[in-house]
């Protein structure tokens, strides 16, 4: 039995579905925190609404990329990409206060797409930052 947890398709095929299932709940949590609901804003054409979704999806994908490529085990990978989140959403909350001109939630609902751009990018650029300390 421990040749089959040893095989690469099966640590590959194993650590892809923890992934998915951390960015279901990660996403959810998300869900929770905005002010707006993602997907019914995604499903009205709301373009502001499906970056910053995007830019989340594609920061916490990267995260666990590097939570990955750096333990040795599916547990570490799962410990380093939830502390990867937390941070991210960290991230999410300073956006907020570093604007309070506006609220973001308000304008990405509102689908101003210069506000669901740079919410992309923070969720991007963040996510590059988080990983390189992943593993050190």
């Amino acid at each position: 039995m421990s040749l089959f947890w040893e095989n690469i398709f099966v640590e590959t095929a194993a650590r892809y579905s923890v992934a998915v299932l951390c960015l279901i709940v990660f996403l959810a949590i998300f869900e929770i925190v905005t002010k707006y609901k993602n997907w019914e804003e995604i499903k009205k054409g709301n373009f502001s609404v499906a970056m910053a979704t995007g830019g989340k999806i594609f920061g916490i994908a990267n995260i666990f990329r590097y939570s990955i490529e750096h333990n040795d085990t599916i547990i570490e990978s799962i410990s380093w990409g939830t502390f990867g989140f937390v941070m991210l959403l960290i991230g999410y909350f300073i956006f907020e206060f570093l604007t309070p001109s506006y609220k973001i939630d308000e304008e990405i609902e509102r689908d101003n797409r210069a506000v669901g751009f740079i919410s992309m990018v923070i969720s991007i650029g963040l996510s590059y930052v988080i990983g390189a300390s992943i593993g050190q």
